[in-house]
């Protein structure tokens, strides 16, 4: 096994949900680059936001006939990036191309790539289920580290989200955590605690034999609430860093389909998860802030913090350690 991934843009990143481009094109930022994102002729279409003419923004024009039409000059862009028309020009169309990433939409997300993918992208892991999906977006002021191990953290929920997700009470169980990894991926596996004490909890889960936290390339983190009858609950963010302060985030919550109460669960749980939500980002905006202070200083990895080096490692194209030495440690949850 190689230690080192191939470093290639040959990978899918979600960067929207499909309902929030209709009529209108929209800009986003992918690696730190403008893109905007409309409905072409042939499907989402993704193009560098920038017209060739005199450089303004594509996203401030509108779509017309599956085009996209430059708001200065009229200049119009096919979903290639083929530019298709110039009003007033008399004569063949000169050769001009805004650059064209690779776009697909799947399950309501859309996913760009500034390589050239050959599988499909990974959505989540309950692919083919028969489930209740709810889709979400999210921007947070951090990085997607950050981001990423603040989602797959147990123990900060005894205090960000103290009576959500974990009980009022000091009271905690011995909990066993099995840390595994592989090529692009790593998990850490909870078992020993029955259920938590929080709303969500009581309202979502019944009893519970295990719960997963993972990280996956480029950016994906996962959480998995496991009941004796099999995965209840799940959640799938797929992050990226979109300039150098903020993490956009496009993702699934998803719920076995159980009738009627799997629907009456289904209403719940996207109000509650946004609340959630609104609390890491509060959390971690105030940590990006603090941060910028005098002197500079990279964050202690603590004892508890299991996946830390191992999420770094998938980031950087390298096998994560657990990957070669899998990891057991005992903690009170």
């Amino acid at each position: 096994m190689s230690e080192r991934r191939d470093h290639r843009q040959d990978h899918w990143q979600a960067v929207a949900l499909s309902a929030d481009i209709g009529k209108r094109p929209k800009r986003i930022l992918f690696d730190g680059a403008p893109v905007v994102l409309f409905r072409s002729a042939q499907g989402i279409a993704a193009l560098f936001d920038r017209c060739p003419h005199r450089l303004v923004e594509l996203s401030t024009g509108k779509v017309v006939g599956g085009e996209i039409e430059c708001p200065y000059h009229g200049w119009r862009y096919d979903g290639e990036g083929r530019c298709t028309a110039i009003p007033g020009h008399v004569g063949a169309i000169p050769h001009y191309r805004v650059r064209r990433y690779v776009a697909i939409d799947r399950d309501g997300i859309v996913f760009i790539s500034s390589g050239a993918p050959q599988d499909e992208p990974y959505l989540h892991c309950m692919q083919g289920k028969d489930i209740i999906v709810r889709r979400v977006r999210s921007s947070t002021q951090s990085t997607v580290i950050d981001v990423a191990e603040n989602i797959l953290d147990a123990t900060h929920t005894h205090f960000t989200h103290k009576g959500l997700l974990r009980g009022l009470t000091s009271k905690r169980h011995l909990v066993r955590v099995e840390v595994t990894g592989g090529e692009g991926w790593v998990e850490a596996c909870y078992t020993g605690e029955d259920r938590q004490q929080g709303l969500i909890s009581r309202l979502l889960e019944g009893e519970r034999v295990k719960t997963i936290g993972r990280f996956r390339h480029p950016g994906i983190a996962e959480l998995e609430y496991w009941g004796k009858d099999g995965l209840v609950l799940t959640t799938t963010f797929h992050l990226r860093q979109a300039d150098e302060r903020t993490v956009e985030g496009v993702g699934w919550l998803i719920g076995r389909r159980q009738g009627l109460l799997g629907a009456l669960k289904a209403v719940a749980f996207k109000p509650l998860f946004t609340i959630a939500l609104h609390q890491d980002r509060r959390v971690l905006k105030s940590a990006s802030n603090n941060a910028r202070f005098a002197p500079q200083a990279l964050p202690v990895i603590g004892p508890l913090d299991f996946l830390r080096r191992d999420i770094a490692a998938i980031m950087e194209g390298k096998l994560p350690p657990a990957a070669r030495e899998p990891r057991m440690h005992q903690i009170e949850l």
